[in-house]
């Protein structure tokens, strides 16, 4: 056995000799993207004691990314001493959900679950009261294969499906078996939601449907699981990971709709997840419309050069400063070590704002960066991939909405879900042309999945069968006109702004 130091978290955790590094720093937060192919450079830890051998691949990454002789890219390196490493993304923020709605009340407990992407969360209620009695939360152990869904499907195909599944089982019947506690009322039900390809891993369904175009699978409906078929510890024979509405948009959408109630409403509303995946739905109680964008990495982070998670040292808002200057604010209140993506949005709109960037998205005084917090900057890479990202957002809601035969003035609500969207700043939103709708429009909804989840233990099957006979999926990339209002889309308005 060997010891590893996590600084300045300071947690000691003991391995085995020669334990994947990527094995011990996942579950404390240290971000993967790339699924530990070594090329993304976000795994990089700090060697302060202790011994780590790099071979040729890893010598020649460690020059790429321009980092010193004693750090490292944990997802190269193996324990095979003692080790004390300096590690800053230890705390990624979760965000539970204390919403309050209208319900029939039942009997006994119900445990609601919102499996992400990245987040996991799970919440215990009195099914008599609705009282959240109480709440566990973790980072996906998943990350491991990749932050984003295409690196995890990469790996599935390449042999690592079976653990995949194995891994989230377990690591979801832990937190159950946590918020139980020693209770012995009696679990009534277990509900579940996620993205389909979240969907699709839980349940051991054959993923490569999802890996080409069309990227359609016949596995979306409702599945049924006893706690017994999981491996779970405590005693539920009703466990229900519910349906997903289309190929890339899954029950955390159809709780989402739950949530907003916008299947029981006359007037328009939109709801827009800026997550993993970037959905959209717009539409009412006669007609709703769901479609998925390529929007998710950048607003993560994965594609943005010293992009991560809202996690401690992450830039997660910005304004104007004196000067010329940009007054960032920190998670964590420490030295900034990269940015999230809301501190990305509130960039680009005050760039826009004082005429650093042009109509295109190009750095006006021509060069490749611009300086946020030393050593932060944003570069003009980055600045085309925000581009995108909005672009795709935009396309997208343009799409539904024609399909709808109306105009954006109609809308009426347009609910922001997601623990990205409870931190964006909606006026910078709107400033660089990703939702065109008044402010007063837009809401922050937070965890609108695990609000819908909870919703869902209250009520039977026949209410989401009334929200799925109204809901289509809309395959953008398939619209005749999705690439040109992509392309209409890739620019910001300039105008400056006090």
């Amino acid at each position: 056995m060997v010891t590893v130091k996590l600084v300045p978290l300071g947690k000691v955790i003991q391995t085995r000799k020669g334990t994947p590094l990527i094995d011990v720093l996942q579950e404390y937060g240290v971000e993967f993207p790339c699924g530990g192919k070594g090329i993304c450079g976000k795994c990089k830890v700090k060697l302060l004691d202790g011994e780590i051998a790099i071979d040729t691949f890893h010598k020649r990454r460690l020059k790429e990314l321009n980092l010193p002789s004693d750090w490292r890219l944990a997802c190269l390196s193996k324990c095979e001493t003692d080790l004390v490493l300096e590690v800053y993304q230890f705390k990624t923020i979760i965000q539970a959900d204390e919403t309050e709605f209208k319900f029939d009340p039942l009997q006994g407990l119900g445990i609601a679950v919102d499996l992400g992407t990245t987040t996991l969360v799970a919440q215990l209620l009195d099914l008599q009261t609705g009282h959240i009695l109480a709440t566990e939360k973790a980072l996906n152990p998943q990350s491991k294969y990749g932050s984003d869904l295409i690196s995890r499907l990469e790996s599935a195909l390449s042999g690592s499906s079976d653990e995949i599944t194995r891994i989230i089982r377990k690591n979801i019947g832990e937190m159950i078996v946590k918020v139980m506690g020693n209770r012995t009322e009696t679990l009534e039900k277990i509900v579940i939601v996620g993205n389909t390809v979240m969907q699709h891993f839980f349940c051991g369904h054959n993923i490569r449907p999802l890996s080409f175009f069309p990227f359609e699978s016949p596995e979306l409906g409702l599945k049924k699981y006893t706690s017994h078929e999981l491996g779970w510890q405590n005693p539920c024979y009703n466990i229900c990971f519910y349906p997903s509405i289309g190929s890339f948009v899954g029950s955390d959408i159809l709780a989402g709709i739950m949530a907003t109630g916008m299947h029981k409403r006359d007037e328009y509303t939109i709801l827009i997840d800026l997550g993993t995946n970037g959905e959209i739905v717009a539409g009412n109680r006669l007609q709703l419309l769901c479609a998925s964008t390529a929007a998710g990495p950048a607003f993560e982070g994965a594609r943005i050069s010293m992009g991560m998670l809202a996690t401690t040292g992450a830039i997660s808002s910005v304004d104007h400063g004196k000067k010329g200057n940009w007054n960032c604010r920190v998670i964590g209140n420490t030295e900034p070590v990269g940015i999230c993506g809301s501190g990305l949005i509130d960039a680009v709109a005050v760039f826009l704002n004082n005429g650093t960037l042009g109509e295109f998205g190009e750095i006006v005084s021509g060069n490749l960066s611009v300086i946020l917090a030393n050593p932060v900057i944003l570069t003009q890479k980055d600045i085309q991939e925000f581009l995108l990202a909005k672009a795709a957002i935009a396309a997208g809601l343009e799409i539904l909405i024609r399909k709808l035969s109306i105009k954006p003035e109609d809308i009426v609500n347009v609910y922001i879900a997601g623990a990205f969207g409870n931190y964006i700043n909606l006026n910078n939103v709107q400033r660089t042309g990703m939702l065109n709708f008044q402010t007063e429009r837009m809401h922050k909804l937070g965890n609108s999945a695990l609000i819908g989840a909870k919703m869902f233990l209250f009520s039977d099957l026949s209410q989401i069968e009334s929200i799925l006979q109204v809901t289509s999926h809309v395959n953008l990339e398939s619209e005749p006109d999705f690439q040109d209002l992509f392309i209409d889309h890739l620019r910001f308005h300039t105008g400056k702004s006090s």
